[in-house]
């Protein structure tokens, strides 16, 4: 049995990107796959996973579907993140050529950020819940017209030939992630340069997202993130993710969650954590 304390889940199958960037940023803990992600939020929340490594957005895809319904309700607090680059291979059984590919298996963002080599090869798209899953499965079937798109670890471990490197349509393809727990890990202030995340809810009243977010512009907080989406089904109540450069217990974020509050429903405002902003962000100008 391996160490909770030592543990970091991540949804997917071993050889994945989360994997990968569970080794990249936590090589101390032992990696975890689980299902789906309320398997991988559940296990920390359990108690049978130290960390989780969260993927939230995709430079390509946007998004990642769901995520941020999940995050409020876990319970679990980030602290930190990690920025992964996706450099995806198409990937076949043994012996097999690039030629003879039918059928291309992978995640569905996987599968959208390589259109052009779909149209190269005339190949079926066949979506998978995850990358090395899709790698998994091929592997099994050992069908040389089948292959997969996913990570160069998928390939080492499930033992396929890499096809073609580097499938991927933009060079710039980066995930990023969060890095979670059960217990805020809060860097003091003055440390350098620090990302709070926050989600709230405003009033229903007319030009209360402006309020709200004035407070953050008059006390000069940059806004890396703001997204929106609805909550309990309804097409009237809207909820906000907020990525802000800053720390809570410096005095201009400080003023600037004094007046969201002002703005919002008594506990509408959430810290979901502070934490080091990546290198990755001073490098790439976000």
């Amino acid at each position: 049995m391996s160490d909770s304390n030592r543990t970091i889940a991540f949804q997917g199958e071993l050889g994945a990107n989360s994997h990968m960037a569970c080794q990249a940023a936590c090589p101390e803990l032992e990696p975890l796959p689980c299902h789906s992600f309320e398997d991988m939020l559940g296990a920390v929340q359990e108690g049978r996973a130290a960390r989780a490594m969260v993927p939230v957005e995709n430079s390509v895809a946007g998004r990642v579907a769901d995520i941020h319904h999940l995050l409020p309700e876990s319970g679990l607090f980030i602290t930190g993140e990690h920025f992964q680059r996706v450099n995806a291979m198409l990937l076949g059984v043994k012996g097999s050529s690039i030629d003879q590919v039918k059928e291309i298996h992978s995640h569905v963002h996987a599968l959208g950020q390589s259109r052009k080599l779909m149209r190269e090869l005339e190949a079926k798209p066949v979506q998978h819940p995850d990358t090395a899953g899709a790698a998994r499965d091929v592997a099994a079937r050992g069908d040389p017209t089948i292959a997969a798109i996913g990570p160069r670890l998928a390939a080492e471990i499930y033992g396929l030939d890499i096809l073609r490197e580097s499938v991927e349509d933009a060079e710039h393809n980066t995930t990023r992630m969060l890095i979670m727990g059960r217990e805020p890990i809060v860097p003091p202030p003055g440390q350098g340069r620090c990302v709070t995340t926050i989600i709230f809810r405003v009033r229903s009243v007319p030009a209360a997202l402006y309020k709200a977010m004035g407070g953050f512009a008059t006390n000069g907080i940059n806004l890396t993130k703001l997204e929106s989406y609805m909550v309990g089904g309804s097409f009237e109540a809207a909820q906000f993710y907020v990525d802000a450069d800053g720390h809570p217990e410096e005095t201009p974020m400080r003023n600037a969650l004094e007046e969201l509050r002002f703005f919002c429903p008594p506990d509408a405002v959430q810290i979901l954590g502070t934490y080091p902003a990546h290198p990755f962000r001073e490098t790439n100008g976000s």
